[in-house]
């Protein structure tokens, strides 16, 4: 038998892979015949050996395959005794993480295996995935405080997994609201969003699109983005201006660098901007994609 798991989701993928290795576990409690192969570190003629090897107690095997999308060989050579493989009464289970080419090996796996694809999550399932992890915290949450922890985390089930944890806790008992939110989950102001900002000053909008659908590719979402592009643009405001910014040195001397690239009018035009967008989005006036886009394109 053979099970497909792949996706971009990489957090729900992982589970279900842990989730069926334990229900195998608890079956086959010797734990002999459970085999883990992964990438390009194995030939086909290595998996194979141990596939038809003959199992200890008499139990059935269960050989994890993760991320072998690479490893063109064994593709190539599995292909050819697929047929014959699959009709063995042990289990194979590949586990693809990212984006998978349509080809015949995908092909294959899809119709002769159980498959499930685990595409990253966005609008009312993301939001239904954060209240169900609420509830499983026995956290009392309003809808709008979900609302606003999914505008600002996006797709990255990591990530709001770890904020989720760290809001219960918080609320301890208490119903969790959006303030809560805006106090606790923090846009970052990664590396990438430094350089997206530096390649607007410069006027590279090349670039600046580059980095900016780089993020979105990790998952974030496009409020998500654009609050960690706002949040920038307001602290440079606040070094222009002459204000005083808490926040750790380095991120400071960044943002008084930065700060140097723009004159006071730049700033406060492109934080306009920014607010339009923003409304562009949340009312359904523009497309996110273009939206982003046409903000870049207008500096």
């Amino acid at each position: 038998m053979i099970i497909f798991l792949y996706g971009q989701d990489t957090y729900r993928l992982k589970n279900k892979l842990k989730e069926i290795i334990n229900h195998y576990q608890k079956a086959h409690k010797s734990g002999l015949n459970l085999r883990y192969f992964e990438g390009n570190s194995f030939s086909f003629q290595g998996f194979l050996d141990e596939f038809r090897s003959v199992s200890m107690f008499g139990e059935k095997k269960l050989m994890v395959l993760k991320n072998i999308i690479s490893n063109k060989d064994f593709r190539e050579e599995f292909l050819k005794d697929g047929k014959k493989i699959i009709e063995s009464e042990n289990t194979i289970l590949f586990c693809q993480e990212g984006e998978i080419k349509n080809d015949r090996f995908f092909n294959f796996l899809k119709k002769n295996g159980k498959s499930q694809e685990f595409k990253l999550l966005t609008g009312l399932h993301l939001k239904n995935w954060a209240k169900k992890a609420f509830d499983e915290q026995k956290a009392d949450v309003d809808k709008e405080a979900i609302d606003r922890l999914a505008d600002l985390i996006g797709s990255n089930l990591w990530q709001m997994s770890n904020e989720i944890k760290k809001i219960a806790d918080y609320g301890s008992g208490r119903r969790i609201r959006t303030e809560d939110i805006n106090l606790l989950v923090k846009p970052k102001i990664e590396t990438d969003v430094f350089k997206t900002i530096d390649a607007i000053a410069l006027r590279d909008k090349k670039r600046a699109f580059w980095l900016i659908h780089k993020h979105l590719e990790k998952g974030e979402s496009h409020l998500y983005l654009l609050a960690m592009i706002s949040f920038q643009f307001r602290n440079l405001l606040a070094i222009k201006s002459g204000s005083k910014l808490k926040m750790h040195p380095y991120v400071i001397k960044k943002t008084i660098r930065q700060a140097e690239l723009f004159s006071l009018e730049d700033l406060k035009k492109i934080y306009r901007k920014i607010f339009q967008v923003d409304l562009d989005i949340k009312t359904g006036r523009k497309d996110p994609d273009t939206a982003l886009d046409l903000f870049i394109s207008g500096i």
